[in-house]
């Protein structure tokens, strides 16, 4: 494939009527952007060669170094398309891909269904409109075009890349990086998501702390991954880091600095992708107790320094509502950060107890229900035998009616979390994949945390009072929870609670000191 120019055809073009239609992944989807606004090398999605080429050499065949793999993944539908239309999860088409090679590989050390692939020159049907903080997101062309009017644009300009806000630490290394090469120019590229702008608002709080002159702007790298399993910012790979030097090479950078936190981020070209740019690596810097600043690390004696509060400790600080210390973070990212996340108390949650019929799930939500609404909080029960009545009457007992079942506790409940109340839900929820979906809905929008009431079977089984085992045993009741179907339990609870040898008072309060602990509820009742 060539890559010497942009995705190919002109602004405006019309896509073939009888195209398919096709939006693809995130991490598709910010591939396709890079190469349409010329930020890639690349005219489209690469072929098996050169993807292989890629992840073995960190180059492609033609021996220009490259970082990662830049591919088209389709369902298996697609997979003999001669032409697509690419579109935004709207809908709105963007691209029209000229199919030049079809290909698959087996979903690795996975044992999954082979993963297909499309690989092709694309051609721009209209600029993107779709994507969080859109103004912030000129091409490399435009940004190059209006620093050649700058009377400075002769010194070199320090690309900052960095998907989390920048703390004091930060902003130290990179004012003091700025000026070790010779009063370097600033460009602040934030890495986030299209659909999502996650942290960015607070990365940009930092705009005026920074020398005149810097400019911020925001991209979406192909991350997908690190953003959904990253706490406050996404974990960097080596070739994360080629990448980020390329695209900050597009935009005209000299020099690249990635802030991934205070353990730094790995260099580019330790995974075999060269960067095409010097990759700063800052030296550490410390707070100085003793004179209530931040200093280069060497410089501070080891009884007197202090360093940043971890991921961990800052989420911790953020969910109880506490105000981030001023030796760590200015103000006015901190107060971005706490708009970003508030306290627990404020944050809509849903609490899911799963376990077997009989468990003792219902009597455990209740009283916790009880607790949460005397704490202040808006609270709403879902129970299971309530919700079948109300919400999924003439529904069966099928595994997809039980599925449809939990789908549509999920759904309310979500919409429960999303206006900022508590929602208790105590369905058995027998599948992992169920309640994993009910988990992806709420935290769209809020806070889950999964109750497993682990009693076992032959205890719920003795307790019977509904009689629903003994007509499971006696095949009266098909795919019985159990019995005749399987009951997967959780690996991923958040509690674990055992009725066999406890009141249900006591399970009722571990529950909601797990609750108040994790700042979902005020330190005493009202």
């Amino acid at each position: 494939m060539s890559a010497n120019r942009r995705g190919g055809g002109s602004e405006g073009a019309r896509p073939r009527p009888d195209a398919p239609v096709f939006a693809p992944g995130p991490d598709g989807l910010a591939h396709l952007e890079l190469i349409l606004n010329g930020t890639y090398p690349l005219t489209g999605f690469m072929t098996r060669e050169e993807a292989a080429s890629v992840r073995r050499e960190g180059r492609l065949p033609d021996g220009r170094a490259w970082p990662v793999p830049v591919t088209l993944d389709v369902p298996a539908d697609l997979a003999d398309a001669e032409r697509v239309v690419l579109t935004d999860p709207e809908g709105a088409p963007l691209a029209e891909l000229a199919v030049s090679e079809r290909w698959s590989e087996e979903g690795v050390g996975t044992g999954t269904a082979p993963r297909h692939h499309l690989a092709g020159v694309v051609t721009l049907l209209r600029p993107p409109t779709y994507g969080v903080l859109r103004k912030l997101r000129p091409s490399p062309a435009e940004v190059r075009g209006q620093r050649e009017l700058d009377p400075f644009t002769d010194r070199p300009l320090l690309a900052v890349v960095t998907d989390r806000p920048l703390h004091h630490r930060a902003l130290n290394q990179i004012r003091a990086e700025a000026e070790s090469l010779g009063r370097a120019e600033l460009l602040v590229l934030v890495d986030t998501g299209l659909e999502d702008e996650g942290l960015a608002t607070a990365v940009l709080a930092a705009e005026p702390l920074l020398p005149a002159r810097t400019r911020f702007l925001v991209c979406t790298l192909p991350r997908a991954a690190a953003r959904a399993h990253g706490a406050v910012g996404g974990r960097w790979s080596p070739s994360d880091v080629a990448l980020a030097a390329h695209v900050a090479a597009a935009y005209g950078a000299s020099h690249l600095m990635v802030e991934a936190g205070p353990g730094g981020a790995p260099a580019a070209g330790s995974g075999g992708s060269a960067s095409p740019l010097p990759v700063v690596d800052p030296k550490p810097w410390a707070f100085d107790t003793e004179e209530g600043l931040w200093r280069p690390a060497a410089e501070v004696p080891e009884e007197l320094s202090r360093g940043e509060p971890t991921d961990a400790d800052l989420a911790a600080e953020l969910a109880h509502g506490r105000e981030l210390p001023a030796w760590f973070t200015p103000a006015r990212v901190g107060a971005e950060l706490a708009r970003l996340r508030p306290a627990r108390t404020r944050r809509g949650l849903t609490v899911l107890f799963t376990g077997l019929s009989g468990s003792g799930k219902s009597t455990i939500a209740r009283g916790v229900c009880d607790g949460v609404r005397r704490s202040g909080r808006t609270v709403t029960l879902l129970d299971g035998d309530v919700v079948r009545r109300m919400l999924s009457s003439g529904l069966t007992f099928s595994r997809a009616d039980r599925e449809l079942n939990i789908r549509r506790i999920g759904y309310v409940a979500s919409e429960i979390t999303r206006h900022g109340g508590v929602a208790v839900c105590a369905p058995i929820a027998p599948y992992a994949l169920g309640r994993a979906e009910v988990r992806a809905m709420v935290e769209e929008f809020g806070d889950f945390f999964l109750v497993h009431v682990a009693t076992p079977l032959e205890v719920c089984e003795a307790r019977d009072r509904k009689g629903l085992y003994a007509k499971a045993r006696a095949g009266e009741i098909p795919e019985f929870t159990g019995i005749s179907d399987p009951y997967e339990e959780p690996a991923d609870a958040d509690l674990v609670v055992d009725t066999v040898d406890s009141d249900p008072a006591d399970s009722v309060a571990h529950v909601l000191a797990a609750l108040r602990e994790g700042g979902w509820l005020p330190d005493q009742d009202r």
